[in-house]
């Protein structure tokens, strides 16, 4: 039954649909010892290396399983934490390679960059409950807020140690919950060896980073979010690979994750190869690395970065630096397969468990069902809206009556996908400047600014990402090499801007009429989107019991008196949001609380209310 076993992992992993190779291939303790295997097709010899043996490759060498390509042995002295990695032998030129295993489960600290043989895990898990909602959880209706996270840099020891996971627990997760997030979203965390890269370049695609503590540190980590509330949600890096000589490249002296030819194989923009997506061993190996995640570490999601760049096959390159698919085409049809089988495994296999596309084109159908024609994400970043609006906060107020179509033209397309609206990471670094140095003005209408953006994006149907250091203002540029400046807590206008975001998004999750039909058209009505003249715009968000909102913003720091809007009845309206208020650090300008509408039309509406605008404000109202 066991050899039965094996031939059957050894055909699906050849045929590109072994989910759970990780369970064949690596290293993996038992009563007899540690059995490894690796994929080396090309491979003249394959050994075994390590502590264990002294580096010899002429001590335990690995005999073939056939046609599959893969080989085998097994160590009876090897135990858990002996480093290792593979001596490959190309049966081609002779060339002689020492690799890290591509399916380790942990790797030694940087810079050293040899897995080591991990024992399974003893962690109990205590989420069941969680689990068990999630898996009839109605995400498309429900608040999605996202607190995106980069783990090596949102806290630092005082001696600039990294937090391990159960310490970061028990600072992260409380910060997170009262914050009134409903995710948090980690910047990769499988190994890498270039802090710099921030994850994005990933040596380790079966390993947490080492950086942090254990495999069941980040399982413990992952299960306290869960008993609080939160959702997490890994940043997964399925597009390119680095090319470290001792990890994926040429892994057995050829290109065997990668393409041999580099106009359809290498990154130049990053210096980093292009998964084979068509090698069907390659697409075992992806796809069993997004199940482990899933499945052995309780992740509530996928974060699929950079997807435009696995789209096309001239992304990023000029005429003639690329090879067209079949038919003549730019699309990549292999990555539009590997895609869409990623999805569909995913919401087949792991029910409310979400996938979010990174995809910055007008690619049609991203966040459609497969059976639609669609790639089956569950969402897609809004770059458009993220890039507008950021443009337009920008400008000089006294210039915005002229770029008002950047915040209205986004309605135009808000419901061809299911869009998350971030202001993530890529928007604070590389001399872009911090959220709060984008704002113009002095001190204080950069606060004001700041406010506003927060309450745009809460107002505007999406879910919605905050990138860490974003909700308190920090002044300086994002860098991974120290912590967020929590020192600024000691100034009451970043107080005042931190508790705005928390009251922003305990809002959006408590109250239905703000998240419940974010994706819908029906959720989402203009009053005025025309009044460019004082650049301000007003809207009203509707749940789908006829409940509803109303929205109004002020883009500039004159204060209107007597501003008159039509709203769809007459009675009390109660003011809920005022960014104005003192107690976020404004001038206090409102409507003391509330406001009458009377029966008066106004805008073809049967009411109408004359508010106050407090200046670069947003007011919401409710009706009583």
């Amino acid at each position: 039954m066991v050899k039965d076993s094996l031939s059957q992992d050894l055909y699906l992993f050849n045929e590109g649909r072994n989910l759970q190779a990780y369970r064949l291939l690596g290293a993996h303790f038992g009563a007899g010892g540690t059995t490894f295997r690796v994929w080396a097709p090309n491979a003249a010899r394959v050994s075994v290396v390590g502590d264990f043996n002294g580096w010899d490759g002429r001590v335990h060498p690995m005999h073939s399983l056939g046609s599959s390509g893969i080989w085998e042995t097994t160590i009876a002295e090897v135990r858990p934490g002996s480093l290792y990695r593979f001596e490959i032998l190309n049966r081609h030129t002779g060339a002689l390679l020492i690799k890290s295993d591509p399916y380790a489960r942990g790797f030694e600290l940087r810079p050293g960059s040899a897995a080591y043989v991990t024992a399974p895990s003893r962690y109990a898990w205590g989420d069941e409950g969680w689990l068990a909602r999630r898996a009839e959880w109605d995400w498309l209706h429900a608040p999605v807020n996202i607190y995106e996270v980069h783990a090596g840099s949102w806290l630092r020891h005082h001696d600039g140690r990294h937090y391990l996971w159960r310490e970061l627990a028990e600072r992260l997760v409380p910060y997170a919950v009262d914050q009134g997030y409903t995710h948090l979203e980690l910047m990769p965390v499988t190994e890498h060896p270039l802090d710099e890269s921030w994850g994005y370049q990933t040596t380790g695609y079966f390993a947490p980073s080492s950086r942090y503590g254990s495999p069941d540190d980040l399982r413990a980590f992952i299960d306290a979010c869960h008993r609080a509330g939160l959702g997490v949600i890994l940043d997964w890096v399925p597009g390119h690979f680095p090319q470290d000589d001792w990890a994926l490249a040429r892994f057995d002296g050829t290109a065997l994750y990668e393409h041999e030819d580099p106009r359809q194989g290498f990154h130049n923009d990053w210096g980093t190869h292009i998964f084979n997506y068509g090698r069907h061993e390659v697409r075992s190996f992806l796809l069993s690395s997004a199940y482990y995640w899933l499945a052995e570490f309780h992740f509530d999601g996928l974060r699929v970065d950079a997807v435009a760049s696995m789209l096309y096959l001239d992304y990023a390159r000029q005429e003639g630096e690329w090879l067209p698919n079949q038919y003549g085409g730019r699309e990549n049809l292999e990555a539009i397969d590997f895609l869409r089988a990623l999805n569909a495994m995913v919401h087949g296999e792991f029910p409310g468990a979400l996938t979010i596309a990174e995809e910055s084109t007008a690619w049609p159908q991203v966040s459609r069902p497969t059976w639609l024609g669609g790639l089956g994400f569950s969402m897609k970043w809004n770059m458009g809206w993220m890039n507008d609006s950021l443009s337009y906060f920008r400008e000089d107020p006294v210039h915005r009556r002229w770029h008002h179509d950047q915040l209205t033209f986004g309605q135009i397309y808000a419901y061809t996908e299911n869009f998350l609206l971030p202001l993530s990471h890529d928007e604070v670094v590389h001399g872009k400047g911090s959220l709060i140095g984008k704002m113009p003005g002095d001190d204080w209408q950069r606060f004001a600014n700041l406010r506003l953006l927060f309450a745009w994006q809460t107002f505007t149907p999406g879910k919605k990402l905050m990138f860490m250091g974003g909700e308190f203002g920090q002044w300086r540029e994002w860098t991974e090499r120290w912590e967020l400046d929590w020192h600024l807590l000691a100034w009451e206008r970043h107080i005042g801007l931190q508790s705005l975001s928390r009251d922003l998004n305990r809002l959006y999750r408590d109250c239905r009429t703000l998240h419940e039909q974010d994706f819908d058209p029906l959720g989402f009505e203009w009053i005025d989107c025309h009044d460019n003249e004082n650049s301000v715009l007003s809207w009203l968000r509707w749940g789908r019991d006829g409940s509803f909102v109303v929205v109004v913003m002020n883009f500039t720091p004159v204060p209107r008196h007597g501003y008159r809007l039509g709203v769809p009845r007459p009675g009390h309206y109660r003011e809920i949001v005022n960014t104005d208020s003192a107690y976020y650090g404004g001038s206090n300008l409102g409507n003391h609380g509330g406001v009458n509408a009377s029966p008066d039309s106004w805008m073809g509406r049967p009411a109408s209310l004359e508010l106050v605008l407090p200046p670069l404000a947003a007011v919401v109202l409710a009706p009583s």
